[in-house]
């Protein structure tokens, strides 16, 4: 009799071999403010770099090399693929790393622009052609019939995943599907024993449906930080208050309650026409030995790295100012995706 294989999802503190980011240009949604982001995207990648390889798809391989060059960055750390995209939120078209008997494969989810929202025909094939331009080695790239984005979900690589219904229940991501018959998949695609579903917790002017990675993080040691609002007056404080109180009610695989860390809030931010963006600092990256915190030229910047240097005594706590990033509303996690140890080989 055929042994069932044990697969894992690990958590993001984990190894890791890579961080995969897509380069803004002209032709994305950048346009308005491009020197901005691509100012941003150079400090992630700086960054980035001093601990692990980054994998960075660009649009036009001779002249954003010459602008890294020109930061002085280590290009023998960033290793460039030109490839056709629609825009640079690898988060969410980016494989998934997971280990299958503990060897890593990646799964290659369809990416449908948030429900249909925005144009991917060309980000859904990303993964695909990475593979076959040779940036994963020989890794097994399997795709899966099923929408999904990474900032969706959160693993805490011993057996439990989090995510949110608004999300994974929208109408135009799976809608063939029961919640019961996407637990089911997931659970087998990640090894999971459990998902814990939020069933509060939303920030104005974000496009994702409410992704995890906006609101509650795994951190080690059986932990959840997650985004706060000391603001009775703000539209979110409800929300994020019910959100709180779900979270303290959550117990992980072993029947364990999480300890929760409270993340401040930020003062309200706008764009030009007066729309709030979604400025959070629940979007942090984790990397090897070190983790990006996304800034906002706010007071409680310095209260979020603290909160963040609780949950990671031993790394690095690096701020990125990412206030050019949530103009297009995503911050820092939603526009790179870490690929776990294995991967490159």
């Amino acid at each position: 009799m055929k042994s069932l294989k044990k697969v894992r999802l690990p958590a993001e503190w984990e190894a890791q071999d890579a961080v995969l980011l897509a380069w803004p240009h002209e032709k994305t949604d950048w346009v308005d403010q491009l020197a901005s982001a691509q100012r941003t995207f150079i400090k992630i990648i700086k960054e980035i770099s001093r601990f692990e390889v980054v994998l960075l798809i660009v649009h036009d391989e001779e002249s954003v090399r010459r602008q890294l060059q020109a930061a002085k960055l280590n290009l023998d750390r960033i290793h460039l693929y030109q490839l056709p995209y629609n825009d640079t939120w690898a988060r969410d078209f980016g494989p998934l790393g997971v280990q299958v008997d503990a060897k890593v494969q990646l799964l290659d989810f369809i990416f449908n622009g948030w429900g249909n929202k925005f144009c991917a025909e060309q980000d859904n094939q990303i993964s695909q052609r990475l593979a076959a331009a040779g940036a994963f080695g020989d890794t097994p790239l399997q795709s899966i019939d099923l929408v999904l984005e990474g900032g969706s979900i959160e693993s805490d690589g011993a057996g439990t995943l989090l995510t949110t219904s608004a999300c994974l229940l929208e109408q135009n991501r799976n809608p063939q599907y029961s919640q019961t018959q996407i637990e089911a998949k997931l659970k087998r695609l990640f090894g999971v024993e459990q998902i814990l579903w939020l069933e509060h917790g939303v920030l104005q002017g974000d496009d994702t449906d409410s992704h995890i990675d906006t609101l509650a993080r795994f951190v080690p040691h059986n932990t959840i930080i997650f985004q706060g609002c000391g603001e009775p007056a703000d539209e979110h404080y409800s929300e994020l208050a019910a959100m709180r109180e779900q979270l303290a009610r959550f117990r992980n695989a072993a029947g364990e309650p999480y300890q929760l860390l409270t993340l401040p809030w930020p003062a309200p931010c706008y764009d030009g026409d007066n729309n709030r963006l979604p400025a959070t600092y629940a979007n942090f990256l984790i990397i090897n030995d070190a983790v990006l915190v996304p800034t906002y030229m706010d007071p409680a910047d310095a209260e979020a790295l603290r909160v963040i240097a609780q949950a990671f005594p031993e790394r690095q706590i690096v701020p990125v100012n990412c206030r050019a990033l949530i103009e297009q509303h995503g911050s820092l996690h939603c526009v790179t995706m870490q690929f776990p140890k294995g991967v490159l080989k």
